[in-house]
């Protein structure tokens, strides 16, 4: 071969080794641009999902303070010991797990800051598999002692840190603790989904806890957390601020609460105090009760299974789900109803020889023998259940019916609880359904003096001595008077509700309530163990029998209101076992007046 035809087979070896080269730069390129320009988004993507975890965080809940700003439901901060496994990955010896690691660390320090450990080595496994990019906990809720020693020992350790979160607390304890209702831990969130972690949640469970859950809880916040490739936490991204629930300012009052609670000491009952001028419910009393602390974080089962099993059912909001005959408090229902049907006078005089027969069947009087003639003044002031017979079969049971359900008997009182039991006002239609029978006027007697079917709350009957004190105003019983947005300053006012009015004649209503001031205020009258010095109170007894025929089982009522001119608070009170209304809780009614009036003017009115 020629020299030049070697140089040109070498060139063109050259220029096929050049186009190759230049093809596979080319492919190269080409491949660069499909994966970081074309498909860099997908790929970003994918980096992020492995790379980043989004943490849900609870928002803190809302406070609930009393009618005069008194806590009684807020956060208090929780200090708690926390370990930051990636930190303390980067300390552990080679051929040691970090389970192992750990759990040594965890022991080292409970010597060192003399707290018994709370933690196995089962929970740190499980924590390093489900929830790696966040700290551990191992040591909650500290005292202040501990909180001390773990501030002066722990100063520069590696991986661990003190973490503070919010806890709910309740200052009062147990008091008006069926009212504020407890917590427990939420379920899922609804946008649970889109987080790959989320700290414990409480919603309300029981009371204002539940009712007003959605505004007490508040907004959760969320964090960005970057891992590394082995799951460790290594930086927060992003973070978005958690929003406080709001603030609930409830027409309770504290120290009313607290007396009437005093006033059931010893007994299972219910003692409901209003404003009979706003409904405002400025007491709502369940015996006995229970210390809503023990609700907080959660709990035990054993604490929760004796509340369960214990036979005062001290779980029981006596105040607003308990029914009970009212007896003789139901009787100023009967005689506005009779007095307003026109079938019945207030001048009109019966003789009660202490029974009143009824064809066969005999119905006794509590005074056995008897109160002699009386007029309705005097049937109310001695609680006389012939009277009051008489009157109900005058005016029929539908006309009953008609002024109790008209005085918010038989129906929810409309009171934001979860907890609003409507009681009944049974008539001819109930029972039929209930006990395939028509009505019959015996069914009226043991109607008009509250016993027989008739069944009422004492928020209820609370609600009956308000419409009295109000002069025939029936008043929605309010609990909550405000609600603060978060970083408020103001609350935002509930108003007041009215809901009807009774509609009757008002010498019909003022008869009535001259003959319950009589109960207390009289020398015979029932109620005169009420009686507080210096105040006209107002008020009507009452005595449900129950349980077995001849059984002795006997509920005791009373409901008052006063100062009888200007009239400030209206009360129910019910115990139930009890011997009478005007012997087993007038005393304690009184307990509670005298608290309510300590140092009263001396009456103007008639004494």
């Amino acid at each position: 071969m020629s020299a030049r035809l070697a140089r040109d087979w070498e060139l063109n070896r050259l220029r096929l080794l050049y186009a190759a080269m230049l093809a596979a730069f080319a492919l190269l390129i080409a491949q660069l641009w499909r994966l970081q320009v074309a498909q860099g988004a997908r790929y970003e993507r994918n980096l992020a999902r492995q790379s980043i975890r989004r943490v849900r965080l609870p928002g803190p809940r809302g406070a609930m303070l009393d009618r005069n700003g008194q806590p009684l439901a807020e956060n208090r901060p929780s200090f708690s010991v926390t370990l930051y496994l990636g930190e303390l990955r980067l300390s552990k010896p080679r051929r040691v797990s970090l389970a192992d690691h750990v759990l040594q660390v965890v022991r080292r320090l409970s010597e060192r800051l003399e707290l018994p450990s709370e933690l196995t080595e089962r929970d740190i496994r499980r924590h390093i598999q489900q929830q790696l990019p966040l700290p551990l906990t191992a040591w909650r809720d500290l005292s202040e002692e501990s909180l001390a020693r773990v501030a002066e020992r722990l100063a520069g350790e590696p991986g661990v840190d003190l973490d503070v979160s919010a806890v709910r607390v309740y200052p009062q304890a147990g008091l008006a603790c069926h009212a504020l209702g407890y917590v427990g831990r939420a379920e899922p969130a609804e946008d649970a989904e889109a987080f790959h972690f989320q700290l414990p949640e409480w919603t309300g469970r029981a009371g204002l806890e539940k009712v007003y859950d959605s505004a007490l809880r508040g907004s959760a916040g969320g964090q960005l957390l970057r891992v590394d490739v082995a799951g460790f936490r290594r930086d927060v991204l992003d973070e978005q601020p958690v929003r406080p629930g709001y603030d609930l300012r409830l027409a309770l009052d504290t120290d009313v609460q607290r007396l009437a609670e005093r006033a059931l000491d010893g007994v299972q009952g219910a003692c409901v105090v209003l404003d009979p001028n706003t409904g405002d419910v400025l007491a709502l009393a369940s015996a006995p009760g229970y210390d809503l602390n023990a609700f907080v974080p959660a709990i035990p089962r054993a604490l929760w299974q004796t509340l369960m099993d214990d036979p005062a059912r001290p779980l029981l909001h006596r105040a607003v789900a308990g029914v009970y005959p009212p007896g003789s408090t139901f009787k100023p229902v009967t005689a506005l109803a009779a007095l307003q049907s026109g079938e019945f006078t207030a001048r009109q005089e019966i003789s009660c020889p202490g029974y009143f027969l009824l064809g066969r069947a005999r119905f006794g009087c509590w005074q056995t023998q008897g109160h002699g003639t009386v007029d309705m003044l005097r049937g109310i002031r001695y609680s006389c259940n012939v009277i009051f017979f008489r009157a109900g079969l005058a005016c029929g049971h539908e006309a009953i019916a008609d002024m109790a359900r008209r005085a918010g008997l038989g129906a929810p009182t409309g009171i934001d609880l979860d907890q609003d039991s409507a009681g009944l006002i049974p008539d001819d239609a109930w029972k039929r359904a209930a006990q395939r029978e028509g009505w019959r006027d015996g069914d009226t007697c043991n109607m008009a003096i509250g016993q027989g079917a008739v069944l009422a709350t004492p928020l209820q009957m609370a609600m009956l001595a308000a419409t009295l004190a109000a002069e025939g105003t029936v008043r929605r019983p309010r609990l909550v008077t405000g609600l603060r947005a978060p970083a408020a300053a103001v609350f935002q006012d509930i108003p007041p509700v009215i809901v009807r009015r009774l509609d009757v004649a008002p010498e019909h209503l003022r008869l009535v309530r001259e003959g319950m001031r009589d109960v207390v205020m009289a020398e015979d009258g029932t109620g005169r163990k009420l009686r507080v010095p210096g105040v006209t109170l107002a008020g009507k007894t009452g005595t449900a029998e129950y349980g077995a025929k001849g059984s002795g089982l006997k509920r005791g009522w009373m409901i008052a209101f006063g100062p009888y001119e200007a009239p400030r608070y209206a009360v129910a009170m019910v115990v139930e076992e009890a011997v009478s209304g005007g012997s087993t809780v007038a005393p304690r009614l009184q307990q509670l007046m005298q608290g309510l009036f300590p140092a009263a003017p001396a009456p103007g009115g008639r004494g």
